[in-house]
């Protein structure tokens, strides 16, 4: 009898933590952080094909995307799909690329940007990509292999899935991930 009393009081525990530790994990996962493997070429030599990024859903609650920031989003007219991409233009912005150099024009200023996580390969031609209101211009850091707002235009907030947070695989890539200062 002792036994069976035992084994229903271990049981009991073990319901317990895995009732607790649901409780904490499932919103945790579904509102704050959520894993994403990185599927392609679009983002060398930043974020390589395989990696394992940890993507903060949390913050775009709070505050506004920001330029540099790399974003994990679905693009416009294609809900079963997810892309990650970095943020180069913001609401109201005109992006213009020319033979691989990207400016910006932001309140009649223009802003060259100085882009040293981008591959070396350089796009010919001309490209000028206008944001509206609560839209982003993406684009991929290994531009000659990145589908991105120079083809699917540009992408409203609400596509957002969240930011990259952190690398956490392969384990010898781990880091916080920051955005460049321009």
């Amino acid at each position: 009898m002792n036994f069976v009393r035992n084994l229903l009081v271990n049981i009991l525990d073990i319901v317990k933590v895995v009732i607790i530790s649901a409780a904490i994990i499932i919103p945790i996962r579904t509102f704050v952080f959520q894993p994403f493997f990185v599927r392609g070429t679009s983002m060398e030599p930043s974020f390589y094909n395989g990696d394992y990024l940890i993507i903060d859903e949390l913050s775009y609650r709070v505050r506004e995307p920001q330029r540099g920031e790399v974003v994990v989003f679905r693009p416009p007219g294609n809900d079963t799909q997810f892309y990650i991409k970095r943020i180069i233009g913001l609401p109201g912005e005109k992006v213009t690329i020319d033979k691989g150099t990207v400016s910006v024009f932001t309140e009649g200023n223009e802003i060259v940007l100085k882009e040293p996580y981008i591959s070396k390969d350089v796009i010919d031609g001309n490209k000028q990509i206008i944001a509206g209101p609560g839209e982003y211009i993406l684009l991929g850091d290994n531009r000659g292999h990145s589908s991105d707002s120079r083809v699917f235009g540009p992408v409203p907030t609400k596509n957002f899935v969240g930011k990259v947070f952190i690398t956490a695989w392969p384990i010898t890539d781990f880091a916080l991930f920051a955005a460049p200062v321009y």
